[in-house]
């Protein structure tokens, strides 16, 4: 794996990096990732043009959609290289480490505990859930010995796994079990105006991943590293986490699972651009919101009229992508 790099430090040096994030590449990115979105507002088995009620219609459910599939893309995206940067690990993201069957299991409990509790309070479950689950992740990988990279996503899907036979079994005690498959199936069948809205909260995590980004840069080459330059590295591990945490739990209550999508777009922004984490933060939410895109459309219009749940599209996806990471991993050692 290649050696991160450290941050410049300097208003000079600042200046440069800003002029770096906004290039015509990025321009003609963002452009590309319109014309996904314009495609999937105008994609639907509904006739939005013809009906009298088209308009209604287009704010009541392509509208929604589209919005909720820009903000858990570029978030899911951006949490999946904060990972990455944090275990100094380039396979880990959300569904690699166990931190989305956290979060269903936080989300199963309040069903269980609380039926009738409203969505805000199921994602704050899910949120405390995914938390706790991503810290003992990491409290796990201090205390074993890592002779490969390999085995930290290795880790992290027994982990998941375990997490989400409990889950399995508490549902199928409680009869929950169809209801806990609807809420984890990735899907945005179900994203409609008045029970969106909550994905709005992932927007103030995309933005704190862009202010404190510096900060996980110097994290990513180690706490003694980061102890020398002065910064409280388990301070900083902390807000990442929540800030992962949140992100997942959220999209994991409104969305359902998005598996590989905080795995496939870093690394492929590492492979082609390097690993400078600031500069990156833009392309992999462009990336993250892309992909969830196409594989969206996709999941539209494969067997219409009916729709495929994208969470199928995206293991299809991240599945190869993963198998050649490691493939290129094994190559390199």
């Amino acid at each position: 794996m290649r050696g991160r790099q450290p941050v410049a430090t300097g208003t000079a040096t600042r200046s440069r990096g800003q002029q770096r994030l906004f290039t015509w590449p990025l321009w003609a990115g963002a452009l590309a990732v319109a014309v996904l979105l314009a495609a999937s507002l105008l994609i639907g088995v509904y006739d939005i043009w013809n009906q009298p009620d088209g308009a209604q219609m287009f704010w009541i459910t392509r509208v929604p959609r589209t919005v909720t599939l820009v903000l858990a893309g570029a978030a899911i995206a951006m949490c999946g290289l904060v990972m990455q940067m944090l275990t100094q690990n380039r396979f880990v993201e959300p569904t690699t480490t166990g931190t989305t069957e956290w979060a269903g299991l936080g989300l199963l409990l309040v069903m269980v505990l609380f039926p009738e509790a409203p969505l805000l309070v199921r994602m704050l479950g899910a949120v405390g859930m995914a938390f706790l689950g991503t810290m003992f992740f990491f409290a796990i990988l201090r205390r074993i010995m890592l002779t490969s990279s390999i085995i930290v996503p290795i880790v992290g899907l027994m982990l998941g796994a375990v997490v989400g036979a409990v889950s399995t079994y508490l549902a199928l005690s409680t009869n929950l079990l169809q209801s806990m498959a609807i809420w984890f199936t990735g899907s945005f069948t179900s994203v409609l105006r008045g029970q969106y809205e909550p994905i709005w909260i992932v927007l103030g995590v995309v933005v704190a991943l862009f202010l404190t980004a510096d900060r996980f840069t110097i994290a990513g080459l180690g706490q003694d590293i980061a102890t020398n330059v002065g910064l409280d590295y388990r301070r900083v591990v902390l807000w990442g986490t929540g800030l992962i945490a949140l992100a997942a739990g959220t999209v994991t209550v409104v969305v359902g699972n998005l598996p590989f999508l905080g795995l496939v777009v870093p690394n492929v922004v590492s492979l082609i651009r390097g690993d400078d984490l600031r500069s990156n933060l833009p392309w992999v939410a462009l990336g993250g919101v892309a992909l969830i895109t196409a594989c969206d459309i996709v999941a539209r219009t494969i067997n219409a009229p009916f729709e495929v749940p994208v969470s199928l599209i995206l293991a299809m996806v991240g599945s190869v992508v993963f198998t050649a990471l490691l493939l290129r991993q094994r190559r390199r050692a």
